[in-house]
C-alpha cells in the first residue's frame, strides 16, 4: 500500500505555479488575479477563503477578497458579480459555497462570466469539459486527476466506481474518468443514494473516487483488495482530544480500509491541497487567456 501525498505533489505543482509567476512579472506580463466572495460569516467558509487567499500570495497572484453581510439580497450579489465580470483586471471569480438560504446559488454561478468561472462551476464549462473542449475543470476532480497522474497510476480499461454524484465533484469526476485521455478511458459506474447494494458495487472498482460527505462511510467491505482508493471527503467531527475540539475526516475509514488498497489518499494532506493548487492554475490559464481568447 502505498499514501499518496496530495501535500507533497501540491507543494512541488505550487513551485512550477510560482515560477511562471515571477516569469510573467519580469516580462512585464499581467500578475493573476482571483477575486473571492464570501457571504456571511460560515467558520469552514471563512478557513477555506483563508488558504486561497495565502495561496495567492505564495504564488505572487494578486487577490481580492469582497465580504458580504448574509442580510444581501441576490440581486445585489449577482450585481457585484457583473462587477467582477466587467473588470479587465481580474482574471478569476469564486463565490464561496454555501450561501444563505434566500440566494440561489445556480443563478450565481450562472452569472460569473464562463471565462473567469476558474471553480469550472459554470454549465457552459462543465458542457465544454464533456464535450472534451478547452474548459476551466472544477478544481477538486482536477486535482484528482493531476494525483493519478503523479503517481502513475494505470486508468485505460479500468472499473472506477464514483460514490456520489454531486455537480461540484462526483459528476464531472465520471465524466473524466472517462474520457479518452492519457488519465481516463475508464468504464465508470457514478453511485449514489438509490443505488442498490452500494458495497458490492464499491468491491467491484479498480479505482474507487468517494465523494459522498459522510464521515467514514467507506469501510473494508466496500474495497477490494488492491483497490486505488480516492478520498474526497472532507468532514468536521467533534474530538475534545484535539485543540481546536473537532477532528477532520474523510469518506474512507482509513485505518480499516488502507492494508487492502494498492494506493489511498489519506485526509487530511490528501486530496485537499490539490484543490486550491488546481484553483490556481486555472486563475493562471486565466490571465495568459489560455482557455478564452
Amino acid at each position: 500500500m502505498q499514501i499518496i501525498d496530495g501535500k507533497a505533489v501540491a507543494d512541488e505543482i505550487k513551485k512550477e505555479i510560482a515560477l511562471e509567476v515571477a516569469e510573467i512579472k519580469a516580462s512585464g506580463g499581467k500578475t493573476p488575479h482571483l477575486v473571492a466572495i464570501l457571504v456571511g460569516n460560515n467558520g469552514a467558509s471563512e478557513t477555506y477563503v483563508a488558504n486561497k487567499v495565502k495561496s495567492c500570495q505564495e504564488l505572487g497572484f494578486n487577490s481580492t477578497l469582497l465580504r458580504f453581510d448574509p442580510s444581501i439580497t441576490e440581486a445585489e450579489l449577482l450585481a457585484e458579480v457583473q462587477k467582477v465580470n466587467d473588470n479587465d483586471d481580474m482574471d478569476g471569480l469564486i463565490v464561496q459555497l454555501p450561501l444563505p438560504d434566500h440566494i440561489n446559488p445556480d443563478k450565481v454561478m450562472e452569472t460569473i462570466a464562463p471565462s473567469k468561472d476558474v471553480d469550472g462551476f459554470h454549465p457552459i464549462n462543465i458542457g465544454r469539459m464533456a464535450k472534451g473542449l478547452p474548459a476551466y475543470i472544477s478544481a477538486t476532480p482536477q486535482g484528482v486527476l493531476d494525483l493519478l497522474a503523479y503517481y502513475n497510476i494505470e486508468t485505460s480499461g479500468k472499473h472506477c466506481v464514483v460514490v456520489g454524484r454531486s455537480q461540484i465533484v462526483g459528476l464531472p469526476m465520471s465524466i473524466l474518468m472517462q474520457r479518452n485521455t492519457k488519465i481516463g478511458n475508464c468504464t465508470v459506474t457514478l453511485t449514489h443514494s438509490k443505488t442498490k447494494d452500494l458495497p458490492a458495487v464499491c468491491a467491484s472498482a479498480d479505482i474507487l473516487i468517494a465523494a459522498l460527505g459522510r464521515a467514514e462511510f467507506i469501510t473494508a467491505e466496500y474495497v477490494k483488495e488492491g483497490a486505488v482508493v480516492i478520498d474526497v471527503g472532507l468532514t468536521r467531527v467533534e474530538d475534545p482530544t484535539k485543540k481546536s475540539g473537532f477532528a477532520l475526516k474523510g469518506d474512507v475509514k482509513f485505518d480499516e480500509v488502507a492494508p487492502k488498497c494498492s494506493f489511498i489518499t489519506p485526509v487530511p494532506k490528501g486530496v485537499g491541497p490539490m484543490t486550491i493548487v488546481s484553483l490556481m492554475k486555472n486563475t493562471l490559464l486565466s490571465a495568459k487567456k489560455v482557455i478564452y481568447q
